[in-house]
């Protein structure tokens, strides 16, 4: 058992939080990797919306030998559907592995370039800031455990240049999400209001934020306010001494708390919150944490960082710190435009997706429009597809699915936005359900056409708003709708085929 004298001596050692935040790092792996093995042939696979193979096929075609720097990826070796669903139950696998103890250097190696494969050619459908979060938390974890093939023995302490590395991340992610929504003059963050709509246009709300919805205005300037405060003053607490860290540490946890419960926000709460241990350290874990899981685990002292990992960590530190103050540099001077040296220095890391710029929501949408897609086979009678998560019918319950993340679903979300503008992997969706392809129709929750494909498609586009509580309790309906316009002319499975448009 940790003993008083090894807590009062060695505060730093991190033992603690590094047993405990790898066992949850595993926990946000092993839900990625789930999550996309049942969704990746329809998005990315031989027949799905955004195959793979093409992405590659192009690569090489356009930077020769170049693309396999450009595009890390173990996808070079094979782009079938079994190897991706492979590499996707492997990564599924070696999570459980770290989860259930196994902690060692080339785990964390082969989960963080597992998902690096995937996230190199998922395109548009692995864009999202928590996919590049993971892999920059999953590359600092590499380095959170000193560099071996084996678990590390109890009493090895963790760097505590990798622990300020790991505070440095959680100070970004914070502090550059209230940054952006300031930075881009959007008037709903400056006036307070930006919570009046956010429940309401988010991707995918979930029951909650249809009740916090219905608070008074100035109950939603008052969040708009609490969510700035901690973004953009809580952060500097990292920085602080430890009880100001600590309080600090106690509001960002809060925050991500509830936005989890008024949001589908997949892994990315989660993730969050699992970061900010790092802003604790085992004196404070071990007066909450059951003392039976941490008896043999942890001895009465320790042995320090060796001298090659401390010097691969201040490599690591003095890369990560020097890339990511310029990149922060950009975003407040909007320059791209760098010398010589640094230029080639960003393009190299870009690829891995290691060191990077976050904020959401930078511009708060104040509407919400929702596509339809609907199919049929005379081009008189039209049939709606209802997708699993996303609005659709407006009676369906409003879903709770965090942490699996639907990428179709959101990705209609960010298309809707768009119009009229309408997006390439829109159109191969589209294509995709005239030949009835069943992979992305697995992505759907209902196919109106099970027996054939329709021969046209269309797709119309909907402004949606919360239903009020009246409604909802007399009629069941969480959303009112009204026709906007058509989003997608009608598509038929043979081009010269017409419809009249009287009869739209």
């Amino acid at each position: 058992m940790l003993s008083p004298d090894f807590l009062t001596t060695h505060p730093s050692a991190f033992i603690l939080t590094r047993w405990l935040f790898l066992r949850l790092l595993a926990a946000v792996y092993f839900c990625a990797f789930t999550s996309l093995m049942v969704q990746i042939t329809g998005l990315i696979g031989e027949n799905g919306i955004l195959p793979a193979r093409n992405l590659l096929t192009s690569a090489r075609e356009t930077f020769g030998s170049k693309a396999y720097v450009l595009y890390p990826t173990l996808f070079w070796l094979n782009q079938s559907d079994l190897f991706l669903k492979a590499l996707c139950l492997a990564g599924s696998l070696l999570s459980l592995l770290l989860l259930f103890g196994i902690q060692t250097t080339l785990l964390l190696l082969l989960l963080w370039l597992l998902y690096l494969s995937l996230v190199t050619v998922g395109q548009n459908f692995l864009s999202f800031q928590w996919d590049i979060l993971l892999l920059e938390a999953g590359f600092l974890a590499i380095f959170l455990i000193p560099l071996s093939f084996f678990p590390p023995s109890a009493n090895q302490s963790s760097s505590i240049i990798i622990i300020w590395l790991f505070r440095w991340l959680v100070f970004r992610v914070m502090f550059y999400s209230g940054f952006v929504k300031l930075a881009s003059g959007d008037p709903t963050w400056r006036n307070l209001t930006a919570m009046k709509y956010h429940y309401e246009t988010q991707p995918l709300p979930n029951p909650l934020a249809w009740y916090i919805h219905k608070q008074p205005l100035f109950m939603a300037k008052m969040s708009t306010f609490f969510a700035l405060f901690i973004e953009l003053i809580v952060p500097f607490t990292i920085f602080a001494p430890p009880v100001f860290r600590y309080s600090g540490a106690a509001l960002l946890i809060l925050l991500q708390v509830l936005i989890a419960l008024t949001g589908n926000y997949t892994f990315f709460n989660f993730l969050t919150i699992f970061l900010c241990l790092f802003l604790l350290d085992d004196r404070l874990l071990y007066t909450f944490f059951p003392h039976q899981l941490s008896k043999g685990f942890i001895p009465s002292g320790f042995v320090i960082v060796s001298p090659v990992n401390r010097y691969v960590d201040w490599i690591i530190a003095s890369a990560i710190i020097f890339i990511s103050l310029v990149q922060f540099f950009s975003l407040v001077t909007g320059t791209q435009q760098f010398s010589k040296i640094i230029s080639p220095l960003l393009a190299a890391v870009q690829p891995i997706h290691s060191v990077n710029i976050y904020g959401l929501f930078a511009v708060m949408t104040t509407s919400r429009p929702e596509i339809i897609v609907e199919g049929s086979i005379d081009g008189r009678s039209w049939l709606a597809y209802e997708f699993k998560y996303k609005p659709g019918d407006v009676r369906r319950r409003l879903p709770v699915v965090a942490p699996h993340q639907p990428r179709l679903d959101w990705q209609m979300w960010f298309a809707a936005l768009g119009w009229p503008n309408i997006p390439y992997w829109f159109l191969s969706f589209i294509l995709r359900l005239l030949d009835g392809q069943p992979e992305v129709l697995k992505l759907l929750a209902k196919n109106p056409f099970p027996s054939c494909p329709p021969r046209y498609i269309r797709a119309l586009l909907y402004d949606y708003h919360f239903s009020d509580m009246k409604t909802h309790a007399r009629t069941g309906v969480w959303w009112r709708r009204e026709l906007i316009g058509i989003y997608l002319p009608p598509i038929a499975v043979h081009p010269q085929t017409e419809i009249e448009e009287e009869e739209l």
